[in-house]
Formats: structure tokens, sequence, C-alpha cells
């Protein structure tokens, strides 16, 4: 059995942690583990890459059992959006979660990655949740939860605001 497929096979659950929706390993673990099953593994980074609108995308390069894999990663918060201009701490957890997908390249934790492509976000079920809004303070409460997920997007914001504004006229009498 090759050691991509043994590794793949390793549950790997006791050392995520649960950040907003998403779930991340830990880097040392999963470091740890690479160095156990191949001690001369090394990794690299390469210089991040800074786009027009000042978010980042970070690389790493891990060579294990023979065989280079690169990942790259936006600098990303935990809701999985760019940050523009981060500071030496963004791209630094930027730069350790690329670390950690590139070890799942060799099979570490990969299994994490599968649902990484969420789906977009769906209007509708913002709206929803404005919709059932009982009292001011459930609308607010409504709001704050959905404006965190899409302040990032202009026009899903004026959508979403415009549906707060209906339910307060109609909470509000």
């Amino acid at each position: 059995m090759s050691k991509f497929l043994e590794l793949r096979k390793l549950n790997v659950n006791e050392h995520t942690e649960k950040k907003g929706r998403f779930t991340y390993l830990s880097w040392a673990w999963a470091v740890d583990q690479l160095l156990q099953n191949d001690p001369s593994a090394t990794w690299e980074y390469s210089k991040p890459e800074v786009f027009s609108d000042g978010t980042m995308m970070v690389f790493c390069s891990v060579t294990a059992f023979g065989k280079t894999m690169t990942s790259m990663l936006p600098v990303i918060n935990n809701m999985n959006k760019p940050i523009p201009n981060p500071n030496a701490m963004d791209v630094n957890t930027g730069m350790q979660r690329c670390l950690v997908k590139a070890i799942a390249l060799h099979g570490i934790g990969l299994y994490i990655y599968a649902g990484e492509d969420l789906p977009q976000i769906n209007p509708d079920e913002l709206i929803d949740r404005i919709k059932a809004s009982k009292s001011i303070d459930e609308l607010q409460a409504n709001f704050k939860e959905v404006f965190a997920e899409i302040k990032s997007d202009p026009a899903l914001t004026k959508l979403v605001v415009a549906e707060k504004d209906k339910m307060k006229t109609l909470l509000t009498g």
C-alpha cells in the first residue's frame, strides 16, 4: 500500500478545531505526523502574491515520500473571506494553513478539504433568515449574523439591508 493510501485513512478529527463553520487541522500535529512517517520531509514557502485589492495568496511546497506537492491559499479570515492588507499575524496564519493543506496533499487530513469548495451563498436563504424575525431584537440579531457572512459582497449587502428595512417597518407597525 502506498504511503498516500495509508495516510489518507488516518482519522484526524481529534486534532481539529472548529472556527465558525470551518474545521482546521492543527499544523503542529500535521507536521508531527508527516515527520513520523517521513523524517526527511521538508517544506518551503514561496514569495506571497499580492493582488491589486490588497489581498494576498501564499504558497507552500511539501516534499515527502520522494514527491513535492504545492498548495496555495488566500490569506483569509475565519469566514473564508480574503483579508485586504493582511498584517503579519494574518499572513503567518495563512502560511500555516497552507502548510497543512500541502501536507494534506500527501494524505494526512485530506478528507477535511472535501467540502472546501462551498456553494455560493443563497440570497433566498439570507432573506428567509431575516423574514423569520418575530421581534425587533430578533431582527437585529438575525441581521447581525447574516451581515457578518456577506459584508464583503456589496450586492448581497444591499439586498439584505433592504429586506431588514422592510421587516423593521412590519414589526414596528
